[in-house]
């Protein structure tokens, strides 16, 4: 038997919180089994849209941005138990947009820029046709935040938690189960932060952000878990090209194998610009070694099939 049906509405200012505390009133009470039909603005809560210019990225009040829908009370639920939540469905807008932070993201040296992207048919695209012209891009929608409330304290929205909050993980997407600690009474779980797509390591500070419809069901386990977790399938089909970073400091290595990947894409033409974008949104950052200290190995791994022909040749090292 289906459990019961919740809609709440995201776009109504009194559903959203911009802090993580357990002192935020719920907005709805469910029962486990309960699922939850939720509409959720994009990151910057509509202060970016289709039309906007770069004017508006700049102007961007962070403090503002990634509130969650939210929070949810669930019946029951009690401090040491777990939530959890299965992505039953995620449908997200006709258009998104990326951003490129003067001081903000992996990499230093770059101005800030807006992108706006269409949606459409599962594909996403540049809606500025000289900018990463040709780029097709399959989307793969997903929440980047979900959290319960802390036992105590106050948090802001940006940096993830142990609770949660924004962990940005590509992985919580249609058909996956992510499992939350509950740290108060009734939980106090909450979602925002929908995106159409992005890469591990959402390098430049943004994925393609957009507001979605979604569907979740809600499950309370007498269990303990200590930090978030996700099952789900992960699937990963292509051609890659891959680049390193090798240092004594996991950091520095991060940003030495994504600067590698910028280079390369410049040598088969690609802007700086476009080609950090192209790595925040599609790329996977991943640790390839990291026991023969004193340096690490990290690597940054690209899908090739998103690239005209000719491109992908010369990225494999095939032509000149």
């Amino acid at each position: 038997m289906i459990g019961v049906i919740t809609e709440i509405n995201g776009y109504e200012h009194s559903n959203v919180h911009f802090k993580w505390s357990p002192d935020n009133e719920p907005v709805a009470y469910i029962e486990s089994g309960d699922y939850l039909k939720l509409s959720i603005p994009d990151a910057s809560m509509g202060q970016i849209h289709r039309d906007s210019k770069l004017d508006n990225l700049i102007k961007l009040d962070f403090e503002k941005a990634d509130g969650a829908v939210g929070p949810i009370y669930i019946n029951r639920a009690e401090p040491g138990d777990t939530l959890m939540i299965y992505m039953d469905s995620i449908k997200v807008s006709d258009w998104g947009w990326s951003g490129i932070f003067k001081d903000f993201g992996l990499l230093d040296g770059f101005d800030d820029r807006l992108i706006i992207w269409k949606l459409s048919n599962d594909l996403a695209y540049s809606d500025d046709p000289e900018f990463l012209r040709e780029i097709r891009i399959t989307i793969n929608p997903f929440l980047g935040v979900v959290g319960t409330a802390p036992s105590e304290g106050e948090y802001t929205m940006i940096p993830p938690q142990f609770f949660g909050g924004n962990i940005d993980n590509r992985l919580f997407s249609k058909g996956s189960t992510l499992y939350l600690p509950v740290n108060v009474k009734g939980g106090l779980l909450s979602f925002g932060d929908p995106h159409a797509i992005q890469g591990d390591g959402e390098v430049s500070g943004t994925a393609i952000e957009t507001s979605c419809e979604c569907s979740v069901r809600i499950t309370l386990l007498k269990r303990n878990i200590s930090s978030p977790m996700i099952i789900g399938k992960l699937v990963e089909s292509g051609n890659y090209v891959n680049t390193m970073g090798i240092s004594d400091d996991l950091h520095k290595a991060s940003q030495i194998a994504v600067r590698n990947m910028i280079d390369l894409l410049g040598s088969v033409g690609y802007t700086n610009d476009e080609a950090y974008v192209l790595c925040s949104v599609l790329g996977k950052l991943k640790i390839s070694e990291i026991v023969d200290m004193p340096n690490y190995v990290v690597t940054f791994s690209l899908c090739t099939d998103v690239f005209p022909e000719k491109v992908r040749k010369r990225l494999l090292l095939n032509s000149k």
